[in-house]
């Protein structure tokens, strides 16, 4: 990177970490640390929970995501609107009219202390390996491609924003955020206008996606269907997206505290109600916008040089071992598919048959050239991710876009990187503190010992985000990374809300002991089939409501013969 960069780099994180402690300032209780004394308007809270869920990864591997596989990704978000509806009819009045400050507080009065520990447990465990990801995602990118020490890399990215999410809590969260995504948007549609004018002469937005279309990245809308019927194990489909998507949705942004605690800064059940009804209208073309960033870049590459492989640091890790011969091997073929290219785009004639049909071929052969380097770094054992796919983007944006801007899409990084972050650590510490340290710990704590725990655990979450972040590796496509996590837990912890909210009549022992056995058949489906991941969410909500059916008959059942 140039000085310009640099400058625009360290300015742009500056300005946003110092907005974060002035707007936290006046932070001095937990009501305003974990609720921002409940004050926030609905664009405030739809901001707030557009930069929780939109991490780094969303700006990293989404491109790259629609690079690999095309648009159909999209399809996950489909059932957001449905979820939104649940949650504004459901959810949000039952938690505002409780005035809690974790949604497990409610778990407790609704069956035992028992159950709001497990589900906030669960919590807790997902939501802190999720943010170490978040953490590392940025950084060993960052690091591979601009040649920073990952464990360096890894502190600065998460120490960087304790500061103001200890200093300010839920106040310097939404506020920072506000910040965040203008800076992060305003980045983004600058890289994708520069990216559109680079395009071969003659070639505009919508020639470009054309193009896309013919090479199949496009497939906004999959059935899922083949000819021998409903592949259980495609990530992507239409069905998949509103169904399984319908449930994560309902279970990220009903059950996780980092998105609860978001809404619950609203000043009115009104205002949250406004502030998720626009975040369902907002998300979906916002991931369409950044997916069709990533299709660009691909049409872009179809006319000019790619990189052999999108991580360049594992092409020279690889030249320093016996594979060197190999691999040289493998760039001379590289080298001639790219003066192929280069030939056809000097005939002028970009959307004739025949050259899309050769270009076609090229972009076979160069697949098959990428594939056989991701066999090599498996064989070889050398400590790089063998899938490229997080590198797209960031690549591209080194290698192609002006300088000042570089550092602008840099700083990107990391603020969309700090917006969920600072949100996931303040829910962490919420948990932390009201469902467990002042459950068996300390109960009877005053104001100012609350507020002072709930910045020690801020800080303590922080540190164990960034340690986990030092051990993650070969996590393949970030994006789907972070959601299979999530779907590990969030299907059970939406069934254990599911019962307490509408089959009253359930207790706390039968659900608790069907939300142990969902997630263990959850886990149990995720290790032995390839279902995949979206219909975890599906099974482990409807393992908990059906088991907590069947164990509730059994126990009344049991009384009743004594």
């Amino acid at each position: 990177m140039s000085i310009l960069d640099w400058s625009v780099l360290v300015l742009t994180i500056v300005l946003v970490v110092l907005y974060g402690v002035y707007k936290g300032r006046a932070t001095k209780d937990i009501d305003g640390y974990f609720r921002s004394s409940r004050q926030l308007p609905w664009y405030m809270v739809m901001l707030s929970v557009i930069g929780t869920q939109a991490s780094a990864v969303t700006f990293l591997s989404g491109p790259g995501q629609a690079y690999a596989d095309g648009m159909r990704f999209i399809q996950y978000y489909f059932g957001l609107p449905l979820a939104t509806i649940v949650l504004c009819i459901t959810f949000i009045p039952i938690f505002h009219k409780l005035n809690i400050y974790t949604a497990y507080e409610y778990l407790e009065k609704r069956f035992d202390k028992k159950t709001r520990t497990f589900t906030s447990f669960l919590f807790l465990l997902s939501r802190a390996l999720s943010t170490g990801i978040s953490v590392y995602a940025p950084a060993i990118i960052l690091s591979s491609v601009l040649d920073w020490n990952i464990y360096l890399t890894n502190v600065v990215m998460g120490g960087i924003v304790i500061i103001y999410s200890v200093s300010g809590g839920a106040r310097a969260v939404a506020y920072t955020q506000q910040l965040q995504l203008i800076i992060i948007f305003a980045g983004l549609f600058l890289a994708a206008y520069l990216l559109i004018q680079m395009m071969p002469e003659g070639m505009g937005l919508a020639a470009a996606v054309k193009v896309g279309d013919q090479f199949g990245k496009m497939n906004v809308i999959t059935t899922g269907f083949t000819e021998k019927g409903f592949n259980w194990n495609d990530r992507f489909n239409i069905i998949s997206g509103i169904i399984g998507g319908f449930f994560l949705s309902l279970s990220y942004f009903g059950t996780d505290q980092s998105q609860v605690g978001r809404y619950l800064t609203a000043s009115s059940i009104r205002q949250s109600r406004w502030g998720l009804i626009m975040n369902g209208i907002v998300k979906i073309p916002m991931q369409f916008f950044i997916l069709m960033v990533g299709v660009l870049v691909f049409v872009y590459y179809t006319y000019n040089t790619s990189p052999l492989y999108f991580n360049d640091l594992a092409i020279s890790k690889l030249k320093k071992t016996a594979y060197r011969e190999q691999i040289i091997a493998l760039e001379k073929e590289h080298d001639a598919n790219s003066l192929q290219k280069k030939k056809i785009v000097e005939r002028n004639q970009l959307n004739h048959k025949d050259d899309i049909d050769a270009l076609r071929q090229i972009n076979q052969s160069e697949e098959s050239l990428r594939n056989k380097l991701k066999s090599i770094i498996k064989e070889s054992g050398i400590l790089v991710e063998s899938n490229d796919t997080n590198y797209v983007f960031i690549r591209f944006v080194m290698d192609h876009m002006p300088h000042g801007l570089i550092g602008l899409l840099i700083a990107v990084i990391f603020l969309a990187a700090w917006g969920s972050i600072a949100a996931a650590l303040n829910a962490l510490s919420s948990a932390t503190l009201i469902d467990f340290h002042k459950q068996y710990i300390k109960s009877d704590t005053t104001e100012q010992e609350e507020f002072s725990l709930s910045r020690m655990y801020t800080l303590f979450w922080g540190i164990f985000c960034i340690i986990f972040a030092q051990f993650a590796t070969n996590l393949g496509s970030l994006i789907e990374a972070v959601n299979i996590l999530g779907s590990w837990f969030y299907g059970v912890m939406l069934g254990i809300f599911l019962v307490a909210f509408y089959l009253k009549w359930v207790g706390g022992n039968a659900v608790f002991i069907a939300a142990i056995l969902g997630e263990l058949l959850v886990l149990a489906m995720y290790a032995f089939t390839d279902i995949g991941w979206l219909w975890l969410n599906v099974i482990g909500a409807l393992a908990v409501v059906v088991l907590s059916i069947v164990l509730e008959a059994g126990l009344k059942k049991k009384v009743l013969r004594f």
